[in-house]
């Protein structure tokens, strides 16, 4: 298998195979910042769809951040209770990471949406899209969060993610699509030649790229 060369390739690549949902007037594409934005965006151009943003943030390991214990979105939190459990995590650990995040959670809300109402799910199709899954705490509360508001399908897209986590979240969703599925996984960033972060500023350009497919549209 080879990696991806950055997250434009995997975006498209995963559009490719969501096609059977372009041009429905009940899709909207919803992605994971920052890395899912890129991917969301390709996913959204290729369908014809609307794209916007789910704003959720990990709740790493201290001293190994990329090692999720669980993840907050403005509707709650999930916990991965095996991880909490074998670092030895701590109640005060947890909760101050807790708060760390939702102050940024918080902050990019405001970065990110501004004045931009959360758009209406419920009767609608839902395409929940990242750049890749590794322990999948994110994605869990960002799709169940989604869930919450009653949409008629919930898809989740990402381009890579290793068996195990494929298997999990295919039953949270109606549909699990991942072109890639690796058996050695590590992590995200090994299936990327070009994985690097992105800053709000670019974000909120994707957004404003988005916004302009989105007005052609019309």
């Amino acid at each position: 298998m080879q990696p991806f060369e950055n997250r434009i390739e995997a975006g498209r690549c995963l559009a490719e195979s969501l096609d059977d949902y372009r041009d429905r007037k009940d899709v909207i594409v919803l992605a994971l910042p920052r890395g899912g934005v890129p991917v969301g965006l390709e996913v959204a151009r290729r369908l014809h769809a609307p794209l916007d943003l789910v704003l959720v943030r990990k709740l790493g390991v201290p001293g190994h951040e990329e090692l999720a214990m669980g993840a907050i979105t403005s509707g709650g939190r999930v916990l991965n209770e095996e991880v909490i459990l074998n670092c030895g995590i701590s109640e005060a650990d947890l909760e101050r990471e807790t708060r760390a995040e939702q102050a940024e959670l918080e902050r990019r809300a405001r970065r990110y949406r501004g004045d931009r109402p959360w758009p209406k799910l419920e009767n609608r199709c839902v395409i929940l899209v990242d750049d890749g899954i590794a322990t999948g705490a994110t994605m869990e509360v960002a799709a169940r969060a989604v869930r919450a508001e009653r949409p008629t399908e919930l898809v989740i897209a990402v381009p890579v993610a290793p068996p195990s986590t494929i298997e999990r979240f295919a039953k949270l969703a109606d549909r699990f699509e991942c072109p890639l599925r690796p058996m050695s996984f590590w992590a995200i960033g090994a299936w990327y030649r070009d994985f690097s972060q992105l800053s709000d500023e670019q974000v909120l350009a994707l957004m404003g790229e988005a916004d302009d497919l989105r007005g052609e549209a019309s």
